[in-house]
């Protein structure tokens, strides 16, 4: 048997070794291909980008069905290396496509999107971090389905070592100019764990992206994430969430870290979906008006939904 033979059947034995270990409520269907295949067909063919595919999002199968998206803006190469992140990094990213904003625009409209979310790699190559391509899609979207809603999740903007804060609220003005739906910002993980977990990003620098949002126009709810599972304490996560709502962070989604690869930060534990139920129970006493907490929620999962029941 050839050498190429063994090494991919060996990386598939390791792949179904590790769906074997996954803890039953962390297991689901990919969805039907029939479903899949719409929103798939509209992408690959104006060669636009989805973190859901990017990112392997466990709920993929389920969005497509319903025919939603999270779109991925500026390509799928970020400038850096999270540890727990699927999405290509490593070499440079490639030029932007001056027409993604219209074709982005033009998906939305063939899918009938109602409520879409804008997110994107992070391009600290670009001169404004792709604040002003934020803007840009919004209002294209805006142009060609007037009624749709648009919640954007974006990087922190870093604005560098000589005018890191100034810099840093520009970019977010020109965001917040567009005027959002939802803004968010994931935290991702508790203050301990930031320099393994979320290489080149600062636990205060994005606490400041959510109160920056708040002083420029109180109206725009914001959002938070938290991944759990990379070895954080309850204590940690409690202060995390008190952090969030100490800069008036509205909305929180926390969801279950599952390792993309052996290349990846190993799972340090599976939370259950009792101790995720709990977490959200406190989250809603601590005063965020919508909370999703369950193993498989992620960023988007059900963004626009107005109830703030979780759902898994």
């Amino acid at each position: 048997m050839p050498a190429e033979t063994n090494a991919l059947d060996s990386v598939a034995a390791r792949r179904a070794s590790s769906l074997e270990n996954l803890p039953a409520w962390l297991k689901r269907p990919i969805g039907k291909a029939s479903e899949l295949s719409t929103v798939q067909r509209i992408i690959k063919q104006r060669q636009i980008h989805t973190i859901c595919e990017e990112g392997r999002c466990p709920n993929r199968g389920e969005c497509y069905a319903q025919k939603t998206a999270t779109f991925l803006l500026m390509g799928p190469t970020c400038t850096r290396s999270c540890g727990f992140c699927q999405v290509d990094k490593g070499h440079a990213p490639m030029p932007l496509d001056p027409d993604e904003p219209r074709k982005v625009a033009e998906s939305v409209s063939l899918l009938r999107l109602r409520y879409v979310v804008l997110t994107s790699v992070t391009r600290d190559d670009l001169p404004d971090q792709g604040a002003g391509w934020f803007a840009q899609t919004i209002a294209q979207i805006r142009y060609q389905n007037p009624e749709t809603k648009v919640e954007v999740l974006t990087p922190d903007f870093w604005g560098g070592r000589d005018n890191p804060d100034a810099l840093q609220q520009e970019r977010i003005a020109r965001v917040v100019s567009a005027q959002p739906a939802c803004y968010n910002h994931n935290i991702e993980t508790v203050r301990r764990l930031q320099g393994p977990v979320r290489r080149g990003a600062k636990y205060e620098r994005s606490l400041r992206v959510l109160s920056v949002v708040k002083a420029l126009n109180p109206a725009i709810p914001t959002k938070s994430g938290l991944m759990l599972g990379l070895g954080e304490t309850e204590a940690e996560v409690l202060e995390t969430l008190a952090d969030l709502r100490a800069v008036e962070c509205d909305r929180l989604t926390i969801g279950q870290y599952m390792r993309p690869s052996l290349e990846h930060l190993p799972v340090a534990k599976y939370w259950t979906p009792a101790e995720f139920d709990y977490l959200g129970a406190i989250a809603r006493e601590m005063g965020f008006a919508h909370v999703r907490s369950g193993p498989l929620v992620r960023s988007s999962y059900h963004a626009g939904e107005e109830d703030a029941q979780p759902r898994r």
